[in-house]
This record gives C-alpha cells, sequence and structure tokens, in this order.
C-alpha cells in the first residue's frame, strides 16, 4: 500500500505543470501565506508555546502566563504598495477581511473539537450563571424569572383552572404505573434538588404530561449537585424528553417548558410549524433543557458567535452591506478569550487540571497569538507618494507646493496641522488617481483600525518630515471618518514606521529619529498612544545594491547605534525592524547568527525581522521546521538581552572598518555604476530579461520604468547572479578592502577581530558561505557562450576579484578552504552538484538558442524550468 500511494504522489507530480502560468494577484499572493499559517504554523503556535512554557518552568519554577505570547506575526502581502500599482486600497481591504475570515474559521474548527471533548458537568457558578444566561438569552423577562443564586425558574400560570394538589402517587418512581380511577397515567419523576421535593407544576392528566420542575436541572450552582433528565431515565442524549411508557419524545421549545395534551400539540405545530433547514440536519441543536454540559453550552454559544463572525466577514467581502448587532460577533481577541478563559478556570477549580491544559489551553494560546486577524497587515508606501499627496493639497488649498518647501518649513506645517481639531483635506477636492489612492488607503486604515493593521512602513525615508506627512495624513483620515460615522474610529492609530535604506539614509538615521522626539507633538503622540515605543525599519537590500555587501553591513551596524542612543535620549523604547531578503547579498543568512552579531544594546527584549520569497516556506512550511525556527529566534533574543554581543574591542578596529568598509564601496561603484560595459554585460551574462517571464510575484521587477541598475529591484538583481554561479552582490569589493588592509599591515589586527568580534565574524562567515556556493567555471561558461567578445575581458577581471576575495577570507579566517568549519553545510553543498551543474549548462544552451528564437514559447518554457532548478539548488536565492 505504501509503494502504491508512493506511485500515485509521484505520478501527479509528474503531471502537474512545473510553470506558473499566470502572474498572481496581491491576493493570490496573500491567500499563499495564509495557507502557510493554516497548514503549519496553527499547529507549530501550540508546540511551541508548550516548549517555551515548561523550559520556564524547570529554570524559574513559573510557566509562561496562559495569554502571553512571546512572538506574533505580521504580514505586508496586500498592502506593501511600494512601487506596486496592483496593490490598491481595495485589495488591502479585501485582504484583511480574507485573514479575519480565515481566522474565525479556524477557530469554529477548534471549538467544534473542544465541545466534543468538554461533556462534563460540574462547573464553577460563573461557569453556570453562563450557561444559564446562554441558554435563555432569548427568552422574556415575563416568560422566565431569576431568583436567588439557586437560579430557580417559574413558569407563569396559565390562565385556565388546574388542580391545585398533585395525584396521589406522584412521589413514586417514574416506572410507576398509577390507576387513579379510569385513568392509567405515568408520573415522571424529577430528582430532588439542594436536598428539597423540587417544586412541581401539575399539568392536564394526558398519557404526554411532562411535568416542569421550578429550578431547572443538570447544571448545579454547586459543585457536586449533578443532576440531569438522563438521571431519572426520562431524556435521550440530545436532551429531549421521553414518556415513559411509549418512549416518545416531547420536545421543549421556545426556552419555555410547555406540556400540551395530544390535542393541543398538534394545534400547536400547526400554528408555529417547525423549520427544518439544511444546517440544521448536519449540526445538532443546543440543549433546550439546562442539565448535560455548561461547557458544551457556553462553547456552542462561542461557535455561533464565530459563524456570525465569519457570515458578516463573508458579506463585507461581498460588498454586502452587514447590520449584525456587534454583541453577536466578535470584534476583538479579548472578548473570544473572556468565556475561553472561564472555562478553563472552572476546570481548574474542580480539578481537571489535565482537561484545561490540553485542548483549551492550545486554543487560548492561539487567540492571544493571532487574535481575530491571524496576521496584522502591514502598509508600506514610498515617502514620494506622501509628498506628492501634500502638494496637491496645499496646491487646492492655495498655499503653495508642499514638495518645494525646506524642511524647517514642512516641520512648521506639519506640527500646527496635527496640533488643528479640523480635518485638512477638503471633501470636495479633486486629485488624481495617484493621489486619490493615496487618501483612499488612509481611509481604510482609519476604518478599520490597528485592530486589522500593525505598522505603516515609509520606504525611502530620509528626513522627519516623511514620518509627520503620514501622521497628519491619517489624523485627517480618522477626523473625516469619524465625523462621517458619528463615532470614533474603530481602532488606536497605526504604528509610523520609517524605513531607512540607502547609504545615506542610514548614515542620517539617529538624526532623524532625534530631530522627531525633540518635537513636543511628535513626543507625547508615541507616550500616549504607543506606550512610549518607537519602530525603525533598517532596509539590508537596496543598501547593498547601493554600495556592496560589506560597506551596507558596516552602515547598518552603526545607524542601528545612533538610532538605539536617539531613543535612549528622549526615555523612548525602540524596536528595530530587519527588512532582510533570502539571499546574503539582501541581509540573509542563518537567524541565531544575524541576532547575535546585532550592535549591543539594539536587542532589548523585542526584534521585528521579514521572511521573504522562498525562506517563507523553508523556514515556516512545516510544524516541526516552523517550530524549530521559532525556538531559533526565542533563543536569540534572549541572549542578546540578557547577553549582548561584545562591542569591538577597541577604537582601532572599527577605524580598521571604516577604510575596509571605504575600499569595498569605491571598488563596488567603480565596477557596477561606473564602467560603462557593466549593464550591457550583465544583461549578456545572466537571465535577467527573461526573468520577467517566471509569474512568481505581483511586483514589477523595477521601480520605475528604466533600465538603468539603480531603480532594478534587489531581488531580481540578486536572483539573476545567482543562477550564473557567480553571486557577484554578495561578495564584490570585499576582496579589494581586506586586501587593502592586509597591505598595510593589519592582518593580525583582521585575525583577531574575526575571532573576538560576533558582528565582524558573521559577516566573514556569510561571505564565505556564499564563495562556498559559487563556482567561477560555471560563470565563465556562461561568458564563453551569451556575452559578445568585446565584453568578455570584463566577465574574466570579475573572475579575478572573485578568486582575490576567496584568497583574503581564508587568511582572515585562517581556514585551509572555504567553509572549513561547516562540514555539514559542504556536504549539502556536494550532495547537490550533481544534480545542479548539469541544469547550468542546460540553460546556458538554452539561453543562446531563445535570444536567436524569441516567440519560441517551448525554449522559454524549458529556461523557466532552469531557473527554478537552480534556485532549489543554491537555496538563498532572493
Amino acid at each position: 500500500m505504501l509503494i502504491e500511494d508512493l506511485v500515485r504522489e509521484i505520478t501527479s507530480l509528474w503531471l502537474t505543470d512545473e510553470l506558473r502560468r499566470q502572474k498572481p494577484t496581491p491576493v493570490d499572493e496573500a491567500r499563499a501565506g495564509l495557507h502557510i499559517v493554516e497548514q503549519s504554523l496553527w499547529k507549530a503556535i501550540p508546540h511551541y508555546l508548550r516548549r517555551v512554557s515548561n523550559a520556564l518552568k524547570k529554570h524559574t519554577a513559573r510557566p509562561l502566563p496562559l495569554t502571553c505570547t512571546p512572538i506574533r506575526f505580521g504580514s505586508w502581502m496586500g498592502g506593501d504598495r511600494d512601487g506596486n500599482p496592483n496593490v490598491t486600497s481595495k485589495v488591502t481591504r479585501d485582504v484583511a477581511f480574507l485573514s479575519r475570515w480565515m481566522v474565525a474559521d479556524l477557530y469554529i474548527r477548534e471549538i467544534d473539537s473542544l465541545r466534543f471533548e468538554l461533556s462534563m458537568s460540574r462547573c464553577s457558578d460563573e461557569l453556570a450563571q453562563l450557561a444559564y444566561l446562554v441558554l435563555y438569552k432569548g427568552t422574556t423577562q415575563e416568560d422566565w424569572h431569576h431568583e436567588g443564586r439557586n437560579q430557580q425558574m417559574h413558569v407563569d400560570q396559565p390562565t385556565s383552572a388546574l388542580p391545585t394538589k398533585l395525584p396521589a402517587g406522584a412521589g413514586l418512581p417514574s416506572c410507576t404505573g398509577h390507576n387513579d380511577g379510569d385513568t392509567q397515567l405515568p408520573i415522571l419523576q424529577f430528582p430532588r434538588t439542594d436536598g428539597r421535593i423540587s417544586e412541581l407544576q401539575e399539568v392536564e392528566k394526558t398519557p404526554t404530561s411532562v411535568l416542569l420542575a421550578k429550578k431547572p436541572v443538570g447544571v448545579s450552582s454547586r459543585m457536586g449537585d449533578d443532576h440531569s433528565f438522563a438521571d431519572s431515565n426520562s431524556a435521550d442524549s440530545s436532551g429531549s424528553v421521553r414518556h415513559a411508557a411509549t418512549g416518545s419524545p416531547s420536545s421543549l421549545t421556545s426556552g419555555r417548558y410547555a406540556s400540551f395534551g395530544s390535542s393541543q400539540f398538534n394545534a400547536q405545530k400547526k400554528m408555529f410549524p417547525e423549520s427544518h433547514s439544511f444546517q440544521k440536519l448536519l449540526e445538532p441543536s443546543l440543549p433546550q433543557r439546562p442539565g448535560i454540559a455548561p461547557y458544551r453550552i457556553v462553547l456552542g454559544d462561542v461557535r455561533e458567535k464565530l459563524i456570525k463572525t465569519r457570515r458578516r466577514l463573508e458579506l463585507l467581502l461581498e460588498g454586502h452591506r452587514c447590520d449584525f448587532d456587534p454583541s453577536d460577533y466578535y470584534e476583538t481577541s479579548e472578548q473570544l478569550l473572556e468565556p475561553l478563559l472561564l472555562c478553563y478556570e472552572s476546570l481548574q477549580s474542580c480539578g481537571s487540571v489535565t482537561l484545561a491544559d490540553g485542548r483549551l489551553a492550545d486554543l487560548i494560546r492561539r487567540v492571544a497569538t493571532f487574535g481575530m486577524i491571524l496576521m496584522k497587515l502591514d502598509l508600506r508606501q514610498e515617502s514620494g507618494r506622501h509628498a506628492d499627496t501634500l502638494d496637491a493639497i496645499t496646491k487646492y488649498l492655495d498655499m503653495g507646493t508642499y514638495s518645494e518647501w525646506d524642511e524647517d518649513r514642512k516641520l512648521e506645517f506639519l506640527t500646527n496641522e496635527l496640533r488643528g481639531k479640523r480635518p485638512l483635506v477638503p471633501t470636495s477636492i479633486e486629485v488624481s488617481a495617484d493621489v486619490r489612492e493615496v487618501l483612499d488607503t488612509f481611509r481604510v486604515a482609519a476604518e478599520l483600525g490597528s485592530e486589522s493593521f500593525g505598522a505603516y512602513v515609509i520606504s525611502m525615508a530620509s528626513n522627519a518630515s516623511d514620518v509627520l506627512a503620514v501622521e497628519l495624513l491619517q489624523k485627517d483620515a480618522r477626523l473625516t471618518v469619524s465625523g462621517e460615522l458619528g463615532r470614533t474610529c474603530a481602532g488606536g492609530t497605526l504604528r509610523v514606521v520609517p524605513l531607512f535604506e540607502t547609504v545615506n539614509d542610514l548614515r542620517g538615521a539617529g538624526s532623524v529619529i532625534r530631530k522627531l522626539l525633540s518635537i513636543d507633538w511628535y513626543r507625547e503622540h508615541i507616550i500616549q498612544n504607543h506606550n512610549g515605543h518607537q519602530e525603525v525599519m533598517v532596509g539590508y537590500s537596496d543598501s547593498g545594491k547601493d554600495a556592496g555587501r560589506f560597506t551596507a553591513a558596516w552602515e547598518l551596524y552603526k545607524a542601528q547605534e545612533d538610532v538605539v542612543a536617539a531613543c535612549g535620549e528622549y526615555g523612548i523604547k525602540v524596536t528595530l525592524f530587519h527588512g532582510r531578503g533570502g539571499s546574503i547579498g539582501r541581509g540573509g543568512g542563518p537567524t541565531y547568527l544575524a541576532i547575535q552579531s546585532q550592535p549591543p544594546g539594539s536587542v532589548m527584549g523585542t526584534l521585528r525581522s521579514t521572511e521573504q520569497g522562498e525562506m517563507v516556506q523553508a523556514k515556516f512550511g512545516l510544524p516541526q521546521t516552523a517550530v524549530r525556527q521559532l525556538e531559533i529566534y526565542t533563543t536569540a533574543v534572549l541572549l542578546a538581552t540578557l547577553r549582548p554581543p561584545l562591542p569591538p574591542r577597541e577604537e582601532k578596529w572599527r577605524n580598521l572598518m571604516e577604510e575596509i568598509s571605504r575600499i569595498s564601496c569605491q571598488h563596488y561603484r567603480s565596477a557596477v555604476y561606473e564602467n560603462k560595459e557593466f549593464l550591457s554585460y550583465f544583461q549578456e551574462a545572466t537571465p535577467q530579461a527573461e526573468l520577467g517571464f517566471l509569474n512568481i510575484g505581483s511586483r514589477p521587477t523595477r521601480r520605475k520604468a528604466s533600465t538603468g541598475i539603480d531603480h532594478l529591484r534587489a531581488i531580481p538583481w540578486v536572483f539573476a547572479w545567482t543562477q550564473t554561479r557567480f553571486v557577484l552582490p554578495a561578495w564584490l569589493g570585499i576582496g579589494a578592502g581586506l586586501q587593502g588592509a592586509c597591505e598595510k599591515g593589519y592582518k593580525d589586527d583582521l585575525q583577531a577581530m574575526y575571532r573576538e568580534w560576533p558582528f565582524f565574524q558573521s559577516t566573514i562567515d556569510l561571505i564565505e558561505m556564499v564563495l562556498a556556493k559559487a563556482d567561477m567555471h560555471i560563470a565563465k561558461h556562461y561568458d564563453e557562450v551569451l556575452v559578445s567578445p568585446s565584453r568578455q575581458e570584463l566577465g574574466a577581471q570579475l573572475r579575478k576579484e572573485l578568486y582575490n576575495t576567496e584568497k583574503h577570507i581564508l587568511v582572515v579566517t585562517g581556514h585551509e578552504k572555504l567553509s572549513e568549519n561547516n562540514r555539514s553545510l559542504q556536504r549539502l553543498i556536494e550532495s547537490r552538484l550533481p544534480y545542479l551543474n548539469p541544469i547550468n549548462m542546460l540553460q546556458v544552451e538554452i539561453l543562446r538558442r531563445l535570444r536567436q528564437d524569441d516567440d519560441n514559447h517551448k525554449l522559454r518554457d524549458a529556461l523557466l524550468i532552469t531557473i527554478n532548478g537552480i534556485a532549489a539548488g543554491m537555496r538563498n536565492t532572493g
């Protein structure tokens, strides 16, 4: 059977198309991300939190609090509009609703399993009272009167005359027949309550009579006083009362346990025909009589609210109006946690600790981690788009052109408007489509609030005004929305996070944060609305493409030091958000190593980091690997907080880093940006132009319609060089920098820095790993077949640079060969080479033929398959 299963699996793979034929939309990308949460992280989170809790309990004697989660997830799939025209305000809104829909659906599945498990009757007083409220919440006050904490229920006396005393023998067991004249009436005996005989309301003496106790039985208000219909053999498992003699069910309807004679019952059925919907046939209804399982009653109510929550989101996604009462669905995680925690505390108080710490605890931890949104959506937009929007507004108001003002005037204008109470943007304003899209995005953020969205990231931020501009547009949208709806906005304001990407922006990051925090309005806003917490994002991709990997790493290190110091001067806590990619050229690499190499004080209990592209699937695609990855994050952050990495031992090391960085950057830029032949060489030697045929993302490969490297995104820049096994962005310029330091007599210092300074060691180790994957012979073959003879000399010079970099990396590390200290990596690379090398040879030949026959779709498909194969073999590709 196992062999047959394998054959079927292989057959299915073989017959599945290897390529995506249509470009994915942002919603498609979001669905793929949500699928990973559903299939992997949903299972991994409870297991991970249990391991953390057990470790804490072992070493500190205190477990992790139940609603505490050390890790949360966010996403900008559907929210990242940086250079992506496909991401609109509607897309963002739909993805936010889709994420909420999925988490409600996942909770419904968990509640179904939990209700099956929690079948016991013993519970706390609080849960019993909640169960009563759930059962009778649809009943009017005239129907039921609550008396005392025993919750005794009384039925209104019917207007017709009834017997004033019970028939003789009413106290006998229900199986005993009683001969009262000509009528033989089976009597249903109800169990005693609180040691007293239940007061009974007598009804007509007919074969279908049911006696109703004034106190509903089964859900006891005291532990140990557990009764149910099943105790007196008078109810089936669904809670329907059965006649003792005939066994026929008498339904209990409308929350009032009324009894009828046969004629009255039939007439009542005609007046109120029972609705048999498809849903009712599939699912058992809530028990109509309290007495079987209070946990199931409470969780059943939770399930109904979750179903309405899901249905409401379906209506909103379909563009329909939804008028559900807010009390009928869940909006926040606190609302869902309340009944779950009550069930947990009840189980604990009743001695069912094992049950409480099982599936129920896992669900509570999921709610604490995922909330009612699954993953909060981050929004991202380029700073220039905000300036264009303010240009349109100031021109409409005859105030001039915002973007032409100097920084001081911008800050004065923005601060004055932020202190005001009126909206800035007139409702009658007419603007271009691009500006309207920016305003609509802020409107969606105002309507859904911080319950749905996380941070608003400003890419290419370079000034304090970039942050205040977003704060103003956000405030204006919230004023407008709250004025229209007649109430305050749904949630709190979004965190505004500047993203410093280029080398120049990184160098000025600390000054920008100081300027921001020196403004009274902004500092008070951070303290009041964000708990005195500032988030700052640093970008690894554009800085690496701008100045080379080594210079980017050093500038990122210094920028983080400066930002931490700036926030410390004003007593503001800071969280650094690392925008890493999968490849080494974009800041990728082993998570533990990367976190441990951060500047001292930059990881003070908090850290945010991106996982992008194929690394999401690689790290979180399976529950077991996801648990391991989450443990690595937790361990690294704990160690970096409690035992921060060592700073450079002496100032001489920092000066040496500056010298290596200067030489490296100069060499990198002279080769990439100052050599007129480089762009043509890049286009010929790599499949960069053909990457556009890959339908792997919704975002264009370029920010602007330009053929230069400046506007080429970092992902295709790195990906193209990885295909040829040259991996140029990860090492170009570094060999020249290290050579210059060695020639000046700093060899011993470099080796000491490698041994003692975690940042320098991790930087060198990552470069060494990339060099181990590079292959200059394969890269030379690409040049010989694809590059024009006039440009092949440039390729030869670059290969000499690669050899020089390998040589000096080995000098610094003291290794005899690359990755000598990482045998497992060596084995992995060597095991893939028999598959990888032939695919590279095939790709070269296919590229040669395709460039002579552009319209050959079979060749194009074959090329795309080789691209996928090489990416799988090289791993850190984007």
